[in-house]
């Protein structure tokens, strides 16, 4: 743990390489040192249907969730998140109407069932 997802407006595709958008949330992951490497998830989930803002077919907009145990500080928490958004911001700079968003989430570990052979 932890998983990040990135969920997308499909036209931000078309403009941000979405791969390397993915390696760099990974990487910005892995920059915080909180994280056991192997067990970092980074994935992206496109949105086809979508309405952002006023509708205007421009707009875009990139929401990340962040799933990880708990145990970990409030300050270390607020830290992963700034980082992401800072990530995130760096990547869509170029583009004119986005929102983005970061989340994260501590799991509940009662609930957290899992299976690695890695």
């Amino acid at each position: 743990m932890p998983h990040v997802t990135a969920e997308y407006s499909q036209n931000l595709a078309d403009n941000v390489d979405i791969r390397q958008l993915i390696q760099e949330l990974h990487e910005t992951m892995i920059g915080t040192g909180l994280f056991e490497v192997a067990t970092i998830r980074t994935r992206a989930e496109p949105r086809a249907i979508y309405i952002v803002a006023d509708g205007r077919p421009e707009n875009v907009f990139l929401q990340v969730i962040a799933r990880i145990r708990p145990g970990r500080s409030v300050e270390d928490r607020k830290r992963v998140g700034e980082a992401l958004l800072t990530t995130c911001k760096r990547a869509l700079a170029a583009l004119p109407r986005v929102a983005i968003g970061v989340e994260i989430h501590e799991l509940d570990p009662e609930m957290l069932f899992r299976h690695m052979t890695v």
